[in-house]
């Protein structure tokens, strides 16, 4: 593992931007102040067995209150910039009217706290926490939640718009389909396996809607962060390629290629024709393909596929393969398999592809709080392994522009509750005392080291497996 105190120059662009990723549900607490109104989080949790252990996010990691505190650890970070989301159900506890003045207070403090500090505030719309109000009527089901969800992202860039520069639309649209709507293991729990796929396209419509609305109020530059994973074929027979195929276009496709193609791709092995059951109107494809400012990717590990057996539910069965490293979350630590993601984007959109940021990047470790110290050197590693692996992506040409890691703070991790630890900063969630990783320190020296050695030339040194 690489020495926290020495961390190596990474080599990517002079003007890279470093930053940090949270979630509102996660760590900000305060589930009934400043007139919030309930989320599907809150009645989800509520919910006997839906969380391990019943953990819910109701007090989480009191940034709410304790956000001066955790921007002074960012600040000291050396940030860029910092990613959060904005709670819907703070800024219109119903889901739609007028804007809710106490819950962007909160915001608009977050912001100037930010700015004083010399990091730029990168807010995501949409991190999961739905306005239970608009779920009790469909949630994401339901079209009129696309056209409610532009409306609330006016009504932020009105308040918000003249210090935020970047903003996010929607984090993870498919995970949020796949396990909020398909599987119902996250929020708000429903188990409707391929009927769920309408919640992909009104995720899309409301986040091209939402670019309209930003764009509308000047904002500089919009962008959605999506989950991708390379696709990975487990045996060398046709049914293996094809259910690769199938899971590709679910994965991956579902939600760029209507972004960059202005298209969805061929999803026939699931018995669905292009228009998704219904969903898609005329008109909708020209809304989503709205022209992004950057593309953000959450990366955590590749996935191997192989042909399911016989009478399957879906056309594609997931494999396990060993020989890895893995997180506390039993994830593959695959260094590689990011650059592999990004330059196959590169080689599927061209010129189409904006430039591209990391916005999520991380790992869950079993972190031991030791006389005042959490050595996590296998976090240090994970970090260090996929920031090289961006720079030999860059070294291949993809336009790769920002790297934020998954997470600032150990939070509430959904369905795993306080159990998976992803933060530089340790908390106690007892005290709610931090206390910085070593990879804190590493992480900070890297960005000082990336700062201190002026532009950079020549490529990386390659990404480790795991």
């Amino acid at each position: 593992m690489p020495d926290p105190s020495t961390p190596q120059r990474p080599q990517l662009p002079e003007s890279f931007v470093w930053g940090v990723s949270t979630a509102a549900y996660q760590v900000e607490g305060a589930v009934t102040e400043g007139g919030r109104g309930p989320s599907v989080w809150d009645t989800f949790t509520a919910r006997p067995g839906t969380v391990r252990d019943g953990h819910t996010g109701a007090v989480a990691c009191d940034h709410y209150h304790r956000y001066p505190q955790d921007v002074a650890l960012m600040k000291d970070l050396g940030l860029d910039a910092y990613r959060f989301s904005i709670a819907w159900p703070r800024v219109q506890p119903s889901g739609k009217g007028s804007a809710n003045a106490a819950g962007l207070d909160f915001y608009d403090r977050l912001v100037d706290e930010l700015l004083a500090a010399g990091i730029a505030p990168t807010p995501t719309l949409f991190h999961w926490d739905l306005p239970q109000a608009l779920e009790d009527e469909g949630g994401w089901l339901e079209r009129a939640t696309a056209e409610r969800f532009a409306e609330y992202a006016g009504l932020v860039a009105d308040r918000l718009g003249d210090r935020v520069s970047r903003w996010i639309t929607l984090n993870e649209p498919f995970v949020h389909m796949v396990f909020g709507y398909a599987l119902g293991v996250h929020a708000p729990g429903r188990a409707l396996m391929l009927d769920a796929l309408p919640a992909a396209h009104h995720q899309l419509l409301g986040h091209g809607l939402a670019v309209a609305a930003l764009r509308e109020r000047g904002a500089a530059e919009v962008l959605i962060a999506n989950n991708c994973t390379p696709v990975r074929v487990v045996g060398d027979s046709a049914a293996d390629r094809a259910a690769a195929a199938a899971y590709d276009a679910l994965h991956n496709g579902l939600f760029n290629d209507p972004l960059f193609l202005g298209r969805y791709p061929d999803l026939s092995a699931y018995g669905v024709g292009p228009d998704l059951g219904g969903a898609v109107l005329d008109g909708d494809l020209e809304i989503i393909a709205a022209p992004l400012d950057g593309l953000g990717v959450n990366y955590y590990n590749p996935t191997w596929i192989q042909a399911p057996s016989d009478d399957p539910a879906l056309p594609f069965a997931e494999a396990r393969v060993e020989g890895y490293e893995r997180t506390a979350f039993d994830w593959p630590v695959v260094p590689d398999g990011l650059t592999e993601l990004l330059t196959g984007l590169k080689e599927r959109y061209g010129a189409a592809l904006p430039p591209v940021y990391i916005t999520e990047n991380g790992c869950s470790q079993p972190d031991e709080l030791v006389d005042g110290r959490i050595a996590d050197t296998a976090r240090v590693g994970y970090l260090d392994g996929h920031i090289k692996a961006v720079a030999d992506a860059v070294a291949h040409g993809v336009d790769v522009r920002g790297y934020f890691t998954w997470s600032l703070l150990d939070n509430f991790e959904w369905a795993e509750g306080f159990h998976q630890r992803f933060g530089l900063v340790h908390v106690d969630f007892e005290t709610q005392v931090r206390t910085p990783k070593d990879s804190y320190a590493w992480y900070r020296d890297l960005i000082a080291a990336h700062r201190d050695s002026g532009p950079a030339a020549g490529t990386g040194s390659g990404a480790g497996g795991g």
